[in-house]
């Protein structure tokens, strides 16, 4: 089992390349990661994530309590919003917040990421919701997450960043890495008259490949109803609407289908 000190060490790592990819800009973002189920490594608050050091990481409980830290340093102020994923989601063990360009951009927009544009993609997030506004450092952000922490491992929050959360710290960096790629493809897809979407037949079998690879985490070809009686997914809504929707509608298909996925 990896000890603490080397945890630490990945953490500081973890943070200094989402700072050097641009991902977040001076003391932004923060990330945790799961030690028991009772402690919780995190970073500080008021800290550039790309100039930490081990000394730096502090550890709180299950409740975002303060269990050690050295002088001067102090639990994230996001770090409620972290302990709401861990609480709902066990097999969760890291959880990264960071503010990439692109995903942000869309997050502001209040556009979700639902649009069936590339292979990966399709398997490694399905899609990403947004998350009502919450103010940060409050109980409001958890309270906004929440409703998609069953049926997602990455979620935008509204006006602020993004949110990615997986097994292993790696593995929810390489989340976040995702959500931009993915994001930022969207983007440029636009400037240049609108993305070729994938089919249903494609989206469904880039669906069923995620079984055959043994992904972990959740996503929605796990839930989505269509999609389990052989209908087309409502990945994107392409199932639904047919066409392409303008952002106010795309978004209000996307909570319709987040919400029959909860019932």
């Amino acid at each position: 089992m990896v000890n603490e000190f080397e945890i630490k060490k990945q953490i500081c790592e973890i943070g200094k390349r989402i700072y050097d990819k641009g991902m977040v800009a001076s003391n932004d973002g923060n990330i945790s990661v799961k030690l028991n189920d009772n402690e919780f490594l995190c970073t500080p608050t008021g800290v550039s994530k790309g100039f930490m050091t081990p000394e730096y990481i502090c550890k709180v409980d299950r409740d975002g309590k303060l269990i050690q830290a050295n002088a001067g340093f102090k639990p994230s102020s996001e770090i409620k919003m972290h302990m709401r994923v861990y609480k709902e989601r066990p097999d969760v063990n890291s959880v990264v917040h960071a503010h990439p360009m692109y995903a942000t951009g869309f997050a502001i927009a209040g556009i979700p990421l639902t649009q069936p544009i590339m292979p990966e993609a399709v398997i490694a997030l399905g899609c990403v919701p947004i998350a009502e506004y919450g103010t940060p450092s409050t109980e409001e952000i958890p309270d906004a997450i929440s409703k998609y922490l069953q049926s997602f491992d990455a979620v935008l929050l509204e006006n602020h960043g993004a949110l990615t959360f997986s097994d292993t710290l790696l593995n929810a960096y390489h989340k976040m890495e995702s959500v931009e790629f993915y994001a930022k493809l969207l983007y440029i897809s636009k400037q240049l008259g609108g993305p070729k979407e994938l089919s249903d037949a494609q989206v469904k079998r880039l669906y069923s490949m995620r079984s055959q690879y043994g992904l972990k985490g959740k996503h929605p070809a796990d839930l989505c109803p269509n999609n389990k009686e052989g209908k087309p997914s409502c990945h994107g809504c392409n199932g639904n609407c047919g066409n392409h929707a303008d952002a106010d509608m795309v978004a209000e298909i996307t909570r319709r289908v987040i919400e029959q996925l909860g019932k």
